[in-house]
C-alpha cells in the first residue's frame, strides 16, 4: 500500500469532501480516502499499481484543481 496526499483546491464543505470521498473511492484499488475542507488536503491509501495522474484527472473530472 501507498499513501498520496494531495492539494486540492475548490473546496468549501462536507459536501465537497463527499463529492471527492466517492468519486476517488471508485477508483479500482483505492482503499480509503479523506478530504478536509479546511486544510484543503485529501490523503488516498492505495495499492502499489495505482497511477497518482488518474487519481488527480478524476478529482479535475469532478470540478476541483490539484496544486502541484
Amino acid at each position: 500500500m501507498k499513501e498520496i496526499i494531495l492539494k486540492v483546491e475548490g473546496m468549501s464543505c462536507g459536501g465537497c469532501e463527499n463529492r471527492i470521498k466517492n468519486a476517488v473511492g471508485m477508483i479500482e484499488g483505492v482503499e480509503k480516502v479523506e478530504a478536509n475542507h479546511t486544510t484543503g488536503i485529501v490523503t488516498i491509501t492505495a495499492k502499489e499499481n495505482v497511477s497518482e495522474s488518474i487519481i488527480k484527472e478524476k478529482i479535475d473530472d469532478i470540478g476541483f484543481s490539484v496544486v502541484d
